[in-house]
């Protein structure tokens, strides 16, 4: 429960925030009068975009090449994890293909092994 919640259910979360939050309409700071008229003006729409793309961006490093095990049935029970995440990625992306809007949030290839990495 701890990996899925620090990993996919982060990514879940996380990756489709700029997606959803990018077009104001989808989630307005705040609506003190009928929609149209109380959407923020160009300043305050430009600072919470900023503040989305800032928490959505994917670090530098997402990528991680660290091995933490030496021992013969860790690393291989690490490379079997890992082929079949690479196989699970590739049934999303051909399920994908034919979708107008794919869903990409957890494709394995998308998601971080941590929310600390």
């Amino acid at each position: 429960m701890v990996m899925f919640t620090a990993s996919a259910q982060h990514a879940a979360v996380n990756n489709a925030q700029l997606d959803y939050f990018g077009w104001m309409p989808n989630a307005p700071l705040g609506l003190m009068l009928s929609t149209v008229c109380s959407f923020p003006d160009v300043n305050s729409t430009m600072h919470g975009l900023a503040t989305v793309y800032l928490l959505s961006k994917k670090p530098a490093d997402f990528i991680r090449t660290d091995t933490h095990f030496t021992q013969s049935v860790p690393v291989e029970t690490v490379a079997r994890f890992r082929s079949d995440l690479k196989r699970l990625s590739c049934d999303i992306r051909t399920r994908n293909v034919d979708l107008k809007l794919p869903y990409v949030y957890l494709d394995p290839a998308s998601v971080e092994d941590s929310v600390t990495c």
